[in-house]
């Protein structure tokens, strides 16, 4: 992980210890479940593309919670929460969809068969989490009871993408379609294997189940947008191929537990 990462990491454990000297409450958590990385791998809108192209992902969380503590009731404390989130994923790509399906003993689809990577992702961010339907207060007093939320936020994650063909050299033209040996975006082809740093907007909905006094279960689905397209190590050079008009993104399909420091 490098050290923009550590660095950040810091930063919100110092904000957490400025929490706890507030008086405000702090819940930990942690979550996993499948990963579909929505890239230039596969046939966009393709039901095999978006099953295939699907990894694991896991997490670990920590909310500010203004209101657990708090007895001046306002709007903002009792809808209101800050999240922040440590996360992993992995995910294998191949593509799938009409290009590999249509004559599938040509030489296009076999070197499309043929093309394979794997994207890893560390992501360390914050959001705002809202809970329209019931005050936090509410909730808290009432195991069983169920909170819908959304959230806004954003990441900073830190990717390593592995590129290849089972045929062979992917640089070779008769093992990749000349649609990835061009040029694109300052690398010498539209493959890339390559470590970086890329920031994502995210956007959640879930909702939380009260399992116990000092005890939530969540359900959450996670989408990031990524600033880079080539998360997934594919770029085709987007001024001669537009229809890769768009950067990566990813969405997540969370199960966690949380659990209540203080109450």
């Amino acid at each position: 992980m490098p050290k923009h990462l550590f660095i950040t990491l810091f930063a919100l454990l110092g904000i957490s210890t400025a929490v706890s000297a507030q008086g405000l409450a702090q819940e930990i958590g942690i979550y996993a479940g499948p990963v579909t990385l929505q890239s230039d791998f596969g046939e966009r809108n393709n039901f095999d593309n978006n099953v295939g192209n699907t990894g694991f992902g896991i997490g670990i969380m920590h909310f500010i919670n203004f209101s657990a503590n708090n007895n001046r009731e306002n709007y903002f404390t009792e809808h209101f929460k800050v999240r922040s989130d440590l996360s992993y994923s992995k995910t294998t790509l191949k593509h799938h969809g009409q290009w590999v399906d249509y004559k599938p003993n040509g030489v296009f689809a076999t070197q499309l068969r043929n093309m394979h990577a794997s994207s890893s992702i560390v992501s360390l961010g914050a959001q705002m989490e809202f809970s329209p339907f019931m005050k936090i207060h509410d909730f808290e007093n009432t195991v069983g009871s169920f909170s819908p939320y959304g959230a806004l936020g954003f990441q900073v994650s830190y990717y390593s993408a592995k590129v290849g063909s089972h045929l062979g050299d992917i640089t070779l033209p008769a093992n990749t379609p000349g649609k990835y040996l061009t040029p694109s975006d300052g690398r010498a082809h539209g493959f890339s294997t390559e470590t970086g740093i890329a920031l994502a907007a995210t956007a959640t909905v879930g909702v939380h189940y009260k399992l116990t006094e000092m005890s939530d279960l969540m359900f959450e689905t996670r989408f990031h947008m990524y600033s880079s397209d080539w998360i997934d190590g594919l770029n085709p050079n987007k001024d001669i191929y537009k229809e890769n008009k768009s950067n990566d993104w990813q969405v997540w399909f969370n199960f966690g537990y949380i659990y209540y420091l203080e109450f």
